[in-house]
């Protein structure tokens, strides 16, 4: 499905000005006409203060502020300025550490680099197409971890069926 993305708000926070740059094109590219830059979580928590984002993008590798330490800002922050905003990672490291440690801090989405548009369009249409419930625990605060398996063929303990060994 194709969208009009012209009134979305987008907040990029990459330290790179090369990649800031081929992100912000791209994105410019899908029709986006309100796109706003920082160069690294402290910045970006800034521009947040007075620009309402629909969406953030961040890199995760950043001085002094990184995009785990933003994310976590947005989502638990006393002074948070929007808690609830979908937040898309961008990394080069994918290792399933690095992933689950993005998931437990609160992104939404993750990308990883080098990026390509068609990765960045999809992961801006999933935010639209299946917004994720927030949850909130003594722990954690963002949204919810887990993802709808379909076609699942193993045992399913908390479906109630035959299988279930509890």
């Amino acid at each position: 499905m194709a969208y009009d993305f012209k009134l979305l708000n987008i907040l990029l926070v990459e330290d790179d000005p090369s990649m800031r740059a081929l992100v912000r094109d791209i994105l410019v590219a899908f029709g986006i006409q309100n796109v706003q830059t920082a160069s690294d979580g402290r910045q970006g928590y800034a521009e947040l203060r007075h620009f309402a984002a629909d969406i953030v993008v961040t890199d995760w590798v950043m001085e002094p502020l990184d995009g785990i330490d933003f994310t976590r800002m947005i989502r638990s922050a006393a002074d948070s300025p929007n808690p609830f905003v979908p937040i898309i990672m961008l990394t080069s490291n994918t290792a399933r550490a690095r992933v689950m440690e993005a998931r437990d801090v609160g992104v939404t989405e993750f990308l990883a680099k080098p990026i390509t548009a068609n990765g960045l369009y999809t992961r801006i249409a999933t935010i639209i197409e299946h917004p994720r419930q927030f949850v909130q625990t003594s722990v954690y605060f963002g949204p919810d971890r887990r993802r709808t398996i379909k076609d699942f063929m193993g045992m399913d303990r908390r479906g109630g069926g035959d299988d279930d060994d509890d």
